[in-house]
């Protein structure tokens, strides 16, 4: 997957996308709202189960304690874990759809270094041009058609 100039090309395929607040950049760090600039590897893929059917044999089932460790300060910074969770982190089982499939990437993973930014989500829009807190964002149909034909460790490359 090649994202550039606010599309994403996958099989042959174009796609339109959103990115971060804060554009692209080389020097990302937690809360700037930007995108890494990069070749990053899907290495996971999350959906919920009361939502939508399973998307891909390898697919995670996002259940209702699941959460996001956003915290620098956190010892599991930058990794899923699960509520109740006294450190900052991000609720995965959001009531709106934004998150009812979401493709991880290995933006600073699996060893975090704190403050450069917990994970890059590839996921459900709210609106065309609506801009994500860093993460790269779809149209729903499109997001389903690239998770059911992406593979484990596919690349997201941001120029």
């Amino acid at each position: 997957m090649v994202l550039s100039g606010g599309r994403v090309r996958f099989r042959g395929q174009c796609y339109p996308c959103t990115i971060g607040r804060g554009g692209r950049s080389a020097r990302k760090r937690e809360g700037d709202g930007a995108t890494p600039i990069g070749a990053h590897r899907i290495v996971g893929l999350l959906y919920r189960p009361d939502r939508m059917a399973r998307p891909a044999d390898w697919a995670v089932p996002i259940r209702p304690r699941d959460l996001w460790s956003d915290d620098p300060g956190d010892p599991d910074y930058n990794m899923m874990v699960t509520r109740p969770h006294a450190f900052s982190h991000e609720v995965l089982r959001r009531a709106d759809p934004l998150y009812d499939l979401v493709l991880i990437t290995d933006w600073n993973w699996p060893y975090a270094v704190p403050g450069r930014g917990s994970c890059i989500f590839i996921h459900q829009w709210r609106r065309p041009g609506y801009p994500t807190a860093g993460c790269v964002a779809f149209r729903r149909d499109h997001l389903r058609r690239i998770a059911q034909r992406i593979t484990h460790g596919t690349r997201l490359i941001v120029r």
